[in-house]
């Protein structure tokens, strides 16, 4: 049965710069965009504010969504990644609560887009969509509750 991934994540600029987290794997350290798996019972943007928090100690909303990419991975894996814009005033102090991540560093976005070490290359195709003034309403992935009503078929 065909199950894709559904993660999230988020291009988090602030003055010329773009946060990265870094993290180790296979004994390499890649960076990726703050990002991570939509949970149970979370919309698309509560996964894109935890993923945040917890990898970078950052309490942010998403003000735009840029884009979903419908990604299969070099194993084969399906993935449909949400793409979110946060832009703060300033650069601030990071404190990953996630134990995978290493650290997390500002970086210009050719720094990124010249990185060897970056997880996929969605990474650098983020950082292409964000500088192409992509911004969607958050509305576009707002969540849809259809109140229960007995008898309704």
């Amino acid at each position: 049965m065909f199950k894709p991934h559904v993660t999230v994540a988020c291009v988090v600029h602030a003055r010329g710069k773009f946060l990265v987290v870094e993290e180790t794997i296979n004994a390499k350290a890649l960076w990726n965009q703050p990002a991570g798996h939509l949970e149970a019972d979370e919309t698309l943007v509560q996964a894109a504010e935890r993923e945040l928090w917890e990898e970078t100690g950052i309490r942010a909303t998403p003000q735009h969504f840029i884009r979903m990419h419908q990604w299969l991975a070099p194993d084969k894996t399906p993935f449909l990644r949400f793409l979110f814009a946060i832009d703060l005033n300033d650069t601030c102090a990071t404190e990953p609560h996630d134990s995978d991540i290493d650290r997390c560093l500002w970086l210009t976005a050719e720094e990124i887009l010249n990185a060897k070490n970056l997880r996929s290359a969605l990474v650098a195709e983020s950082i292409r969509c964000w500088q192409s003034g992509e911004r969607h309403p958050l509305s576009l992935v707002g969540e849809f509750n259809w109140p229960f009503t007995e008898g309704v078929k």
